[in-house]
């Protein structure tokens, strides 16, 4: 080829690459938050309470019918990751166990996977989970019905849980069951942290407005949030706080009117504590990303998987040559 070809091509090539990585670092870029100021008296209280919360008095007044108290007790955890399920999901969560909620240590770090569920309707299904939970003591049970209207309750639950019953848990990510987590890769982000307080992280939703649809499931009131958008928060799929970002948002949370969808719930709690979410585009958020082996060890999560994307994929990037850049 002649020399203007090999430029062309040459070009072409660096065009594609630019665009591939720098649309994740222009997206992280503007959709990094800037930090709030701690000036603000209500968000220092919050702070200073959050700071001196007793746990004892919360073990005292559980809102739980089932719980995993003596899983966590007084050990050291890395990364607790708390799964929302429904009741019924019950072949999910064995799916889960036996993939990537199957490591309990990277890097020589502990890891704890447990299901945070509410109430069944179903006598049958409630049988069912206690026989579950005796056997694999990974479940946390709300006293409430789940539904779609309680979502926003079971998070704040899943917060409550990890506040009072794995307070040394340093790191605590909430994601659903139907996404995929590669917690190796996970485990080396959180390693390389420079910050260790005010972690909040995800894939951060810019100037989300409510959902003024009185026919909606999440339809939120005027008179409950009368701001015309949300502030900054991350999707709900999948996200990282800190034990002490936990600690802020349960104490801030007794503010916040939970008709508003979890994911926001927990942004306008954080909000409120003085946190800023920072932006990763390795959350997938709500979408599915094509298998790639190579992919799925650098990526932290991938939404909607079916049961047998699971195994395969947690089978495949789980073996084989690692990976280049």
């Amino acid at each position: 080829l002649r020399t203007h070809q090999w430029c062309f091509i040459l070009f072409n090539v660096l065009l594609f690459h630019g665009l591939l990585f720098g649309a994740d670092l222009l997206e992280e870029y503007f959709l990094r938050s800037l930090p709030l100021s701690y000036t603000d008296a209500k968000t220092l209280e919050i702070r200073e309470r959050a700071r001196k919360l007793a746990t004892d008095p919360l073990k005292a007044n559980l809102s739980y019918t089932v719980s995993s108290a003596a899983t966590c007790s007084d050990q050291e955890i890395f990364l607790l990751v708390l799964v929302c399920s429904s009741p019924e999901n019950r072949t999910r969560r064995n799916a889960i166990r036996q993939t990537w909620g199957n490591v309990t240590d990277t890097r020589g770090y502990a890891v704890l996977t447990l299901f945070a569920l509410g109430k069944p309707a179903s006598v049958t299904t409630q049988l069912e989970i206690n026989e579950e939970s005796q056997k694999h003591r990974d479940i946390i049970e709300g006293s409430f019905i789940d539904s779609p209207e309680t979502q926003t309750q079971k998070m704040l639950m899943s917060v409550e849980w990890a506040v009072t019953f794995c307070p040394h848990a340093r790191y605590i990510l909430k994601t659903d069951e139907d996404v995929f987590v590669g917690i190796p890769s996970l485990a080396g982000y959180l390693l390389s942290l420079t910050q260790l307080e005010d972690v909040y992280i995800g894939r951060v939703i810019h100037q989300g407005a409510p959902d003024r649809d009185p026919e909606s499931p999440a339809f939120v009131p005027i008179h409950q949030y009368p701001e015309e958008f949300y502030p900054d928060y991350c999707d709900g799929s999948a996200f990282i706080m800190s034990q002490d970002v936990a600690r802020k948002v349960y104490v801030a949370a007794k503010e916040v009117p939970v008709s508003v969808p979890p994911d926001i719930f927990v942004g306008i709690c954080a909000k409120k504590a003085g946190i800023t979410p920072t932006h990763s585009s390795r959350f997938s958020g709500e979408k599915h990303i094509s298998y790639n082996r190579c992919c799925y060890k650098f990526i932290f999560t991938s939404s909607n998987m079916k049961e047998d994307e699971l195994f395969k994929d947690w089978e495949e990037t789980g073996h084989g040559k690692d990976c280049s850049l």
